[in-house]
């Protein structure tokens, strides 16, 4: 039992948590994306800020997801903040 106890808690130390920020779907359309982003979540984003002095929100939309819904066999999928 110590061996699956130690597993699980070294998987979850790998898992990230992330915050929900928005969605992504196809306009009716099919011609182009739409990405609505919730105001109350967006403002409690971390940013991070360049060298020029530019801030940013560091955001994220899982590939596969993306894809399905280009391809239609998804209507939408998240943006979301990670979490360290």
């Amino acid at each position: 039992m110590a061996k699956n106890s130690k597993t699980e808690k070294n998987m979850d130390d790998v898992e990230n948590k992330s915050n929900l920020v928005g969605y992504v779907r196809r306009s009716n359309a099919g011609g182009a994306i739409k990405v609505s982003i919730n105001n109350d979540a967006f403002s409690e984003c971390e940013t991070y800020v360049t060298s020029d002095g530019q801030e940013y929100v560091p955001l994220v939309i899982s590939l596969n997801a993306l894809n399905k819904v280009l391809i239609g066999e998804r209507v939408v999928t998240t943006i979301s903040q990670i979490v360290d």
